[in-house]
Parts: structure tokens; sequence; C-alpha cells
């Protein structure tokens, strides 16, 4: 099978193993996701089946959007629920501290990501590091935040408060980074009580389909999931060049082609959708000179699908 599949991801199941469940279902051997989800994590998950794989790296920058619970009164070893929680000394922060405190997140920051991190250090990972008793030392990261609002205040426990924030975000955001230095900023501690990614990038959470849909397609037979596909291309922000009938072959090849006529300024920099006069998706290419290269086909020599 070919195509993007937006997932609902639950809270429990890692990433990886959402990838496994669809690969099996799918009885597809090439299956990848578009973006990370903690297992306690739930929301948007886009997977990638068969030809839409070679796709993914173009999804890795694509803005994420988040509903995070920030829970105040008490910091966390991994900056999240599963951590050990250390009371915090401070005042606990009102709805409007907090929200003033918003201001100085939006926009480009500096993030330290959270020491229970995948990210390696010296060739291990911090997570390991961390686990083993070892300082981690991560230096900071520089990401944006185009939205940040928080939507929902409790106060039932007036000494650990929890707000609802909103997120919009680039890629490589930490949301438990965000939790953890929001409650610094009150004067107080914070970790992520739970968090749902409700967008990433074109694919809404409205649009996602639970893994319980996935099992009753795929046992419906391999159509019943074919049909829930996407596009392989579904979602990219690309530019996109219509290329006529003749040049199929020449892609299918990988060789390089002219520029059809009439076409809008490229950006050398850009990766280029190159598709059929039947919007069909035939190459990922970049602008050589004056020439289309294909970087990525996803026609055969003949200029059919692969």
């Amino acid at each position: 099978m070919d195509g993007v599949l937006v997932v609902a991801k639950p809270v429990g199941p890692t990433s990886h193993d959402v990838v496994g469940l669809v690969r099996r279902l799918s009885a597809t051997k090439r299956v990848g996701h578009g973006g990370t989800l903690d297992p306690f994590a739930s929301g948007v998950l886009p997977v990638f089946l068969g030809k839409a794989t070679r796709l993914v790296e173009y999804h890795l920058g694509d803005r994420k959007r988040y509903r995070a619970t920030v829970c105040f009164g008490a910091s966390s070893t991994t900056d999240d629920l599963e951590g050990a929680l250390t009371p915090a000394t401070g005042p606990a922060p009102t709805r409007a501290a907090v929200e003033a405190a918003l201001d100085r997140f939006r926009g480009e920051i500096d993030q330290v990501p959270p020491a229970y991190s995948a990210i390696k250090v010296a060739g291990r990972r911090a997570y390991a590091m961390a686990r083993s008793g070892e300082t981690v030392d991560l230096a900071p990261r520089h990401v944006t935040i185009h939205r940040i609002d928080v939507v929902e205040w409790d106060e039932t426990q007036p000494s650990e408060p929890v707000a609802i924030v909103d997120v919009e975000c680039s890629a490589g955001t930490y949301i438990r980074s965000l939790a953890r230095d929001l409650g610094s900023a009150v004067g107080n501690a914070a970790y992520l009580g739970a968090l749902v990614r409700t967008a990433s990038g074109p694919f809404t959470l409205e649009d996602a389909m639970p893994l319980d849909d996935v099992r009753a397609a795929a046992e419906a037979g391999p159509a019943a999931l074919a049909e829930r596909l996407r596009a392989v291309d579904a979602g990219l922000d690309l530019p996109t060049v219509v290329v006529p009938t003749s040049a199929l072959a020449a892609i299918g090849r990988g060789q390089p082609i002219g520029v059809p006529a009439g076409t809008a300024t490229l950006d050398p920099d850009s990766p280029i959708r190159l598709v059929g006069e039947d919007g069909a998706l035939l190459a990922i290419a970049r602008l050589a000179g004056t020439k289309l290269a294909p970087d990525k086909v996803l026609i055969d020599p003949g200029g059919g699908g692969e």
C-alpha cells in the first residue's frame, strides 16, 4: 500500500508501536511516521506507507499544534508526570501571572531540551545517561513559538493549579521544556501532566483515525484500509510544476528535464513537486541551472507507477 494514514494515537503505545501495528495490518514493509509522540501523549501521528515513506523528510519541519496540561506546584525529574516530583518552594501562581509570563515564550526562543530525551551526547542517549545518574548537559536549541495561550485554568487545589495551554510551534519544540520553564518564570515549578497533539502540519485531530478504526478497516480487507489512505504527497507544501506527458519517460529514468514554459520563478534551494497532467506525483526535483533534476522518482523507468 502507498499513502498517508493520519492516526489518532492513544495514550500508552509508542509511535514505533503504532508504526508496527500499521505495518502488520496493511501487510506493507515500508512504514514510517512523521514525528515522535511520547507514550503518555496522544493525538495526530501521520503514518507513511510504501512510496510515501520516501517523502517523510519533507514533513519533519512541519509546524505542530498541541493542547498541554501544565501542572504547577512541583518539578519533575523528567519534566512530565512520569518523573519523580519535588514540591515547589515558591507561592502558587495566579492565572494572570501565568498569562503575563507567556509573553517571554512567544516568538523565537532558546530552549534547553529535557534531560530525559533521545538527544545523543557523545554517542549516548541523554535519557540513558540520566537514568544511570549521570549529569546531562544539553545545549539550548532555537525554536519558534507561533502561539501560546491559556484556554482553561483549574485551581481546585490552590497550591497546585493546573493550566490547559494551546501551543503552536516549530518542529523540534519540547512541550515538556515549555512547562518546566513556565513554572520557573512565575517563581514556582511546573511539569507536563498530559499532552495532545492537535495538528501536525496540515493533518488535524478532527481528521485522524483511531486505532480501533484502523483495525476494523483492516479486518474488512485491504481495499477498505486502502480507501482510508491519503495520496503519497498529501500535505506537502512545496512548489509544484506540471510536466508534459512527453517528459514522463525521462523523469522515470531520473534524467533532468527542461522547465516547462510558463512556469513561475523557482527557488533553487527548495524541493519541487513534479506532477503529471492528471495531478499525480511523479518526482521531487530541484532546480539545477535551467533544468529540473529529479531527486526522488516515484514512477518507473517506463513513465508509469512503481
